[in-house]
């Protein structure tokens, strides 16, 4: 039976139905009815409030990158809706299926440059799978569906709903929706062809040399079984993305790790020799591929991708499939054959043994390595923690020294590269991760930009544990301008507060650590307590990151740490 509802109303209806237990939000003039309408529904939906609506995106994000559901933010118009365009960009970059609800001035002011408008359908078009403003009642409850429907299907992605004030106020008999959703020109393939299905087979094997390339796809299709079954059926190595970390178990024997600019350097390797790569959900952005004119040149390519636009776009492939991938993984797997490729696995064992010779952890340090206290942290979670990084030197070393067997347990930053990202993701997080600890690895640039979401952990009592590698740098960028602008650290030097007297003052447990035998006891402190923790740790302030591909290099042309055979091992 209809019943008479505000749009305000609506908009918390609508957000029930589709399942949402918590939204992340920050209120102001514009969205205010919403707000108010919230107090009839917030013993159903849980509401957090941020201290930045950046934070609120983020948040949202982190909830959803962790609960494989949508998350959603709210703001209001005009600098509350254009502060979270850092994470809906994010979130568009890595996939992520997010709905950011914005309040807008009433429609009879759009255009007249009223307080606190912005054209925010202008300004997200960019950077969204899609957006709407909704300009009559009548629309509200199917744009919604609408939203959720685009954000979580196919390529998920970020969907922004800009609804004005007066829309908000007004009401109508409500009934909901529930006609199928049939949107013109959005209908992804489930499966790939017969055609397609022989010619990749046909190329799988043939061939002596092959790579499986991991991405994000992967995990977003859920397809890890498949994957592994490709793998451990045909024999055939993997090399993961950044995002496609916990496709395949790190311990896996067929797992050589991370590929691109601070891969590893023996799966750099395998891909430039290779005869055939698997390409499996993931784009061939930069940082994987090197320079494109040499990027993996014997081979021969075949890429599984849900989003078309992306074949062919930067790497051009002998067979093209456009359709889920554990659909076309299970279509591909029974005809794979085993072929014996001991030579090839050889080849990449002496490319490996070569890179752990050069690793850091066997040489002594008079101070503490950011590479030390993230694998005493994957030590003492027993590998088992759910990580949240930001981005720079200690994101790229926690894909090196935290090895991660599960998947969706390593959320970051990748296609954007967003400093500020995983305090607020973590806390996003918290709201589904009950079953495995979680641990932020953020430096002391990055905490910066959104450390005032220490409020919303405390407020929330967020189980996060927030791990602060302090070098006093900008990291990454400073090893950028050691190793391309002749030592000129413009700019990069950074001034921290004492994190210890902030965690205090934002009452929550604050610890400094500098010594590698005190990380451990050090971690237990925080485990025990139920709640948000600090914990700063104080490293080596020159130590860099290797290998490293230099911007537009050749992906086997890398920048190695010195062989302690042949070269002095300082910190460097």
């Amino acid at each position: 039976m209809a019943e008479m509802k505000t749009g305000a109303e609506i908009v918390w209806e609508c957000l029930l139905r589709e399942g949402v237990e918590v939204v992340f939000g920050y209120p102001g003039g514009a969205i205010l009815p919403t707000y108010d309408a919230l107090s009839k529904y917030n013993d159903k939906i849980k509401h957090v409030l941020v201290r930045h609506e950046q934070g609120a995106t983020h948040m949202a994000d982190g909830y959803a990158r962790a609960s494989g559901k949508v998350g959603v933010a709210m703001a209001t118009s005009g600098p509350g809706a254009t502060n979270m365009v850092t994470g809906i960009a994010t979130a568009m970059m890595d996939s992520s299926p997010i709905v950011c609800i914005t309040g807008q001035v009433t429609t009879g002011a759009i255009g007249g440059d009223a307080f606190q408008e912005t054209d925010m359908t202008g300004v997200t078009l960019p950077i969204t799978k899609h957006n709407y403003l909704v300009t009559h009642i009548d629309d509200l409850a199917q744009t919604i569906r609408e939203a959720f429907y685009i954000a979580r299907t196919g390529r998920p992605g970020p969907v922004l709903i800009d609804i004005p004030k007066d829309v908000q106020n007004a009401s109508i008999e409500f009934v909901y929706p529930t006609d199928p959703i049939d949107l013109p020109g959005y209908h992804p393939p489930a499966k790939a062809t017969d055609e397609e299905v022989a010619a990749a087979l046909e190329l799988i094997n043939k061939a002596e040399r092959p790579v499986i390339l991991a991405g994000h796809g992967v995990l977003i299709s859920g397809a890890m079984k498949e994957l592994r079954e490709l793998a451990e059926k045909g024999n055939i190595p993997v090399t993961t993305t950044l995002l496609g970390i916990g496709a395949l178990p790190a311990s896996h024997p067929m797992n050589m790790g991370m590929m691109g600019m601070h891969g590893g350097s023996w799966p750099n390797h395998a891909i430039q020799e290779a005869d055939l790569l698997i390409a499996c959900g993931m784009r061939f952005d930069d940082r994987v591929t090197g320079n494109l004119k040499t990027y993996s040149p014997k081979s021969k390519k075949i890429h599984i991708e849900i989003d078309a636009s992306e074949i062919n776009k930067n790497v051009k492939v002998d067979v093209g499939i456009h359709a889920d991938l554990g659909t076309v993984l299970r279509q591909i797997n029974p005809s794979v054959q085993r072929v014996d490729r001991s030579a090839w696995f050889g080849k990449i064992k002496d490319w490996e043994e070569d890179s752990n010779e050069r690793d850091i952890l066997q040489f002594e340090s008079p101070t503490l390595l950011a590479a030390q206290a993230i694998r005493k942290i994957w030590e003492g979670t027993n590998g088992a923690a759910f990580v949240v990084t930001d981005v720079g030197q200690h994101q790229m070393l926690e894909c090196q020294y935290y090895s991660h067997d599960d998947p969706y347990t390593l959320s970051t930053s990748g296609g954007a590269g967003t400093m500020g990202f995983s305090l607020p993701a973590a806390i996003g997080a918290s709201f589904h991760v009950k079953d495995r600890e979680i641990w932020v690895i953020v430096g002391d640039g990055c905490i910066q930009m959104t450390i005032m979401e220490l409020a919303t952990a405390v407020q929330e009592n967020a189980n996060i544990n927030i791990c602060i590698i302090n070098n006093g740098y900008l990291g990454m960028v400073r090893q950028w301008q050691q190793m391309f602008y002749e030592s000129r650290y413009v700019e990069t030097p950074i001034y921290s507060p004492d994190y210890v007297k902030l965690a205090e003052a934002y009452r929550l447990p604050g610890y400094r650590v500098e010594k590698i035998e005190d990380i451990l006891p050090t971690m237990r402190k925080a485990q025990e307590h139920n709640g948000p923790v600090l914990i700063e740790f104080v490293v080596e302030q020159f130590d860099n990151v290797y290998p490293m591909v230099p911007a537009g290099a050749d992906l086997h042309d890398m920048i190695r740490r010195p062989h302690p055979r042949f070269e002095n091992m300082d910190i460097v």
